[in-house]
This record gives C-alpha cells, structure tokens and sequence, in this order.
C-alpha cells in the first residue's frame, strides 16, 4: 500500500462498498467480477534464441523487435474461481462496452444482476455503452450490470488486479510476439486456471481497514 496523508468521506464510502461486496456470502445469481486491462508490449527477437536443455537455461540477446502493443481484459469472479479473458488491440470506450456485453450475453446470460467492481477509468462509463450500441441495446445491457467503483488512488482495492499479477507470473511476463500468440497463450492459461476453480483468498476487511487507516480519516 502507498503512503496516505488523508482519505476523505468520498474515499471511505467507495473503500467500504467494494470491502462489504467482498465480505458477502458468494451469490450465483448476483455475481461479484472484478474488472481491469492490462497493456501489454508486443514484442519479438531480433535474433534467434537458444531453446532450453537439460542443464542449460533458454539464452536470448538482450536486442528485440517492437511489434506494438495489445491490451488483455480480465474479469475474475473471485469467489467462484472464474475469469474471463480477452486480447484486444486497444481498450476503448467500445472495447470495453463490447466486452461486457460478452460478459453479459455469453458468460453470465441468466443471472439476476452482475455487480462489477472496477477502477474510475474514463471509459469505464455509461456513457461507453451508448457510444458502442444502440440507445435500447445499451439500456439492455446496462440493465444486468450494477457499477461499484474503487476510490481514486486505490486500485489495490481491485481483486482483479492479484489476478493480473498472477497472469504475468505464470503467462505474460515475457516476450510475446504478436497478438495471435498472446491470444492463445492467454486464453491456455485461462481456461487452466478456471478448470483448477482457482480462487483469492481476501483478508483485507472493513475491520481492517479501520484498524490501519482510521487515523488518516477526515
């Protein structure tokens, strides 16, 4: 966590609304997904790399070919050990608006009401949905989503964000090409992770919270 002067009333509304989602039993019907992008640089090998053996690490020069770059969209249902991934050219107001909507329609197509945690991002907006659909197509989708917001500044507040981390851990913290293999690369760690029901374990609670920042309150 980043270092804190103040946090003001706005601030401790938005932190204890995404931490009292977080403390809720988990509800099929009215699923909590945190939602982030993440940039990625598309790059290749200048010159050929010398593939691992047996005692001998992979030997790679330091030079690369910049590819320009792709953008991964994540969605994790934490409690339920899913996520939803997918590798975009860029993250636009309409990038973004159609991705929900394939969260909407593909992903979630008979729930209640998907409660979507995410940071304040200019196209993270209602506006995104008019922008890329209809007005009744965008009141449609926006009819299933509930926005729950993270303080500005506190992105760490984002479970999607440990799912990113762990993404570039295990996947994308490499030398990637071009945007076919990351798309596939991306979508085989997915769907490993989603056939393991992999989930985070998050101890950070409004009790908490008060504990180490009441005194930063204002």
């Amino acid at each position: 966590m980043w270092c804190i002067q103040t946090i003001n009333a706005e601030y401790r509304k938005r932190m204890y609304n995404v931490l009292d989602l977080y403390e809720e039993e988990y509800d099929p019907e009215n699923p909590l997904v945190c939602f982030d992008e993440k940039p990625k640089q598309l790059l290749g090998d200048k010159r050929t790399s010398i593939p691992l053996k047996i005692g001998c690490p992979e030997k790679y020069d330091y030079e690369y070919i910049r590819n320009g770059t792709a953008n991964v969209f994540m969605a994790v249902e934490f409690k339920a050990g899913k996520r939803v991934t997918q590798v975009t050219k860029s993250r636009t107001m309409v990038d973004f608006a159609q991705f929900v909507k394939m969260l909407v329609d593909e992903e979630y197509p008979d729930v209640k009401n998907i409660r979507l945690v995410m940071d304040n991002l200019n196209t993270h907006k209602e506006k995104s949905f008019y922008k890329a659909f209809s007005e009744e197509e965008a009141k449609r989708i926006l009819d299933k989503i509930e926005f729950h917001y993270t303080p500005k500044h506190a992105s760490w507040l984002n479970a999607a964000k440990i799912e990113i981390n762990v993404m570039d851990i295990e996947c994308t913290d490499r030398r990637i090409e071009n945007m076919d293999i990351l798309a596939y690369e991306v979508a085989a760690w997915t769907k490993r992770r989603n056939d393991c029901k992999k989930k985070i374990n998050w101890k950070f609670t409004s009790e908490k919270a008060d504990e180490k920042l009441s005194k930063h309150y204002v």
